[in-house]
């Protein structure tokens, strides 16, 4: 059986628009191989609404499906992608953060949906990349509701 998880993240403390020799940054969720939601790193916040599906592997563990699922069954996660997108250009990406469904506490896979909470900087003030867990994001369960028909919201 399968179930859909509405997963929400909301990261705060953006590294900013120019750094690292970096300029028009902008970081997004990716979907697939492209970024969705692209929000500038100046913003105060940025916030991504996603689905995936939820199944159970042939050793009974949750195995996480869908075009935000990335790596192999056991190992999936998704990805922050930060970029530059200067404008009238496109979107070229420098590097990513990687967030575990494997963290995901099992309060948020009963609720059937949960928040993320983040830093999106690293302690050198650049874009937050690499392995991304506990207890560097926190996640909480929340209440179920359906999933957003267009895209991540962002802020």
């Amino acid at each position: 059986m399968t179930q859909k998880l509405v997963l929400r993240v909301v990261g705060r403390e953006l590294p900013g628009a120019e750094c690292g020799g970096f300029r028009d940054v902008h970081v997004g969720v990716q979907r697939g191989r492209e970024p969705e939601g692209l929000v500038r790193a100046d913003a105060p916040e940025a916030v991504w609404e996603f689905e995936v599906a939820v199944a159970a592997a042939p050793d009974g563990t949750p195995d996480f499906k869908g075009p935000y699922a990335q790596g192999k069954r056991g190992e999936r996660f998704f990805y922050l992608t930060w970029g530059e997108l200067p404008p009238g250009g496109g979107f070229a990406m420098f590097r990513r953060a990687k967030l575990f469904f494997a963290d995901l506490p099992g309060e948020v896979l009963a609720a059937g949906s949960g928040v993320a909470e983040l830093g999106l900087t690293d302690p050198a003030g650049l874009p937050l990349c690499a392995a991304v867990r506990p207890p560097r994001v926190t996640w909480r369960a929340t209440a179920s509701r359906p999933a957003p028909s267009a895209g991540p919201p962002s802020a």
